[in-house]
């Protein structure tokens, strides 16, 4: 018999799929930072490879249920933009692994592991933003995204720092240039996490 009560309910597993796509993205962050430590960089880039097979599967499973799925339980909209911020940033991620894996001794000298661990923070937040997109809670989502914000702020101050570094600390130019490609990268990465944050908060505004 012909349900409207499934028909509606079917469309819950979308959050189920973001939720996946958010721990594929952190995820991709924790393998950066194993990536960077020494005594567990073998293992890494095996790991940045799962992770961003995840990342390209479940984008695809999205893009399919949105086709294949009548009642959604967010905007269309909302849901392509949320997807596609969140497969940006094990992108990021990816590309920092693949040029740090060329010659790691060469920047060996820069601390890599304190900018490694804001993106990862900043994953971990938009993990916990998309998983409160169930309850469409305002105040905790705005707390997160003030917070996540606060961490890309501080990333901008870093990054300042790196540049005065770079430029006068007496470094030979490819160094300088692969330093500040890496370090760029970063930054990316934690501009990819700001953008999810402020899809999810403009979702949850929307549905307040």
């Amino acid at each position: 018999m012909f349900s409207l009560q499934a028909m509606f309910g079917k469309g819950t597993h979308f959050y189920g799929l973001l939720e996946a796509a958010a721990e594929a993205a952190r995820d991709s962050t924790r393998a950066l930072l194993r990536l960077i430590d020494p005594q567990t960089r073998d293992s890494s880039l095996e790991e940045f490879s799962l992770a961003r097979k995840r990342e390209k599967n479940i984008a695809a499973e999205i893009s399919q249920a949105l086709v294949d799925t009548f009642v959604t339980p967010l905007e269309r909209e909302d849901i392509e933009a949320l997807g596609t911020a969140l497969y940006k940033v094990p992108k990021a991620a990816s590309k920092f692994a693949d040029r740090y894996s060329i010659a790691p001794e060469r920047v060996a000298d820069f601390d890599f592991m304190s900018r490694a661990a804001l993106l990862e923070n900043a994953a971990d937040l938009v993990v916990e933003m998309v998983s409160e997109l169930r309850h469409m809670n305002l105040d905790r989502m705005k707390a997160r995204n003030d917070r996540l914000q606060a961490i890309e702020s501080e990333g901008d101050r870093l990054i300042l720092e790196l540049y005065r570094d770079l430029y006068t600390g007496g470094h030979d130019a490819v160094t300088v240039m692969m330093a500040k490609d890496l370090f760029e990268l970063l930054e990316k990465g934690l501009d990819r996490c700001r953008d999810a944050g402020n899809v999810v908060y403009h979702i949850v505004l929307k549905n307040n």
